[in-house]
């Protein structure tokens, strides 16, 4: 009779009878990760674009990347009819260094066969005039959005990091201090460890496809998925990309922030012409059509295998090496962000209807 008072007793204020199990264990982190390719030679002509061959090899690695059969039903599982997507190009090689139209017009198509309609998603890069460059105007259906100088950063998002940078216009706290200092102003006064993210990314959308391309950087070695969605987001962003110290460690922070990378579904790099030094500006000189497209989510396996294919770029053409301003890359492993390690990474080219 005690026992059933007991469980009469449990039942009625959902008390367990026994002691509660202890929360399940998180499954340890895989130890692989995928990139999925697709090269076609006709994916280009010289450096212009052949966007039906470019639709058709972003299609099967969405597939494949999601594991699904049908195009409609790889995006359903990325994204919901409630969410604000945004598409973030890299837009600072301008017409032909860009993200190309049409990786992304798949990527719009893809989007409304999951019931987001095209002018509700956004497509944005830091500055309007690189946008203008390489196409992306709001004539053609979808939103496009910029970072306006000083007003377009979120300033209850901050990321500190133990390197400093000099303000300079348009980073969001440069217009306060010098109305606050006026004429004695002292280059000390503008030094900062604070950056902030742009509100197109804190504010206005909850899913992001990221659409780097595949470059080299002067100060972080590679210029691809952590780099596209980190650099152009912030303010005092110079910190992270100079030459000297090791100020690029920083955006893997930035990146394992849930506003930052935890917002990415999925990262198409786009690889059909890639270039190995002077980026990410364009420059023919180091630029050649590679004909391939990358997706995965593991954007660290991402730009470890760039970094590896541009080393080896550079050692044929006699430049020097790159490693030792990619080295943040294996820390990234190290926080548990992806994999960097070659051996880890299984590149798994996507072939065929």
């Amino acid at each position: 009779m005690l026992r059933v008072f007991i469980v009469a007793i449990a039942a009625l204020f959902c008390l367990p009878l026994l002691a509660a199990e202890p929360p399940a264990t998180p499954p340890p982190p895989s130890p692989f990760s995928f990139i999925y390719s697709s090269e076609e030679a006709g994916s280009l002509n010289l450096f212009e674009e052949n966007p039906v061959v470019t639709r058709r090899m972003v299609d099967r690695l969405v597939r494949a990347a999601t594991g699904q059969t049908e195009t409609a039903k790889a995006w359903r599982s990325l994204v919901a009819p409630t969410d604000r997507v945004g598409i973030k190009v890299a837009a600072a090689g301008g017409r032909y260094f860009a993200s190309h139209h049409g990786i992304v017009a798949a990527i719009l198509d893809g989007l409304e066969q999951a019931g987001i309609a095209r002018n509700h998603v956004i497509i944005w890069d830091r500055e309007a005039s690189d946008l203008t460059a390489a196409g992306y105007t709001s004539d053609h259906g979808y939103q496009v959005a910029f970072v306006p100088p000083g007003k377009g950063y979120d300033r209850t998002t901050q990321f500190s990091a133990p390197v400093l940078g000099k303000l300079i216009w348009g980073d969001a706290l440069f217009a306060e201090k010098q109305g606050k200092l006026g004429k004695k102003i002292l280059q000390s006064d503008q030094l900062s460890s604070s950056s902030y993210l742009c509100n197109v990314l804190s504010k206005d959308i909850t899913k992001v496809i990221n659409v780097p391309v595949l470059s080299d950087e002067a100060g972080c070695g590679v210029a691809g998925a952590i780099y596209n969605m980190t650099v152009p987001n912030l303010d005092n962003w110079r910190r992270f990309t100079s030459t000297e110290g090791d100020g690029a460690s920083g955006l893997l922070d930035i990146y394992s922030d849930d506003r930052v990378g935890g917002k990415v579904v999925l990262t198409i790099m786009d690889a059909l012409i890639a270039q190995y030094a002077g980026g990410p500006r364009f420059n023919p000189n180091y630029a050649f059509p590679y004909h391939t497209i990358y997706a995965s989510k593991d954007a660290l396996a991402l730009d470890s295998n760039a970094f590896r294919l541009i080393e080896g770029w550079r050692k044929e053409a006699k430049l020097p090496s790159i490693a030792g301003r990619a080295e943040w890359l294996q820390e990234g492993e190290q926080m548990g962000l992806g994999h960097y390690g070659e051996n880890k990474i299984i590149i798994h080219p996507v072939g065929g209807e």
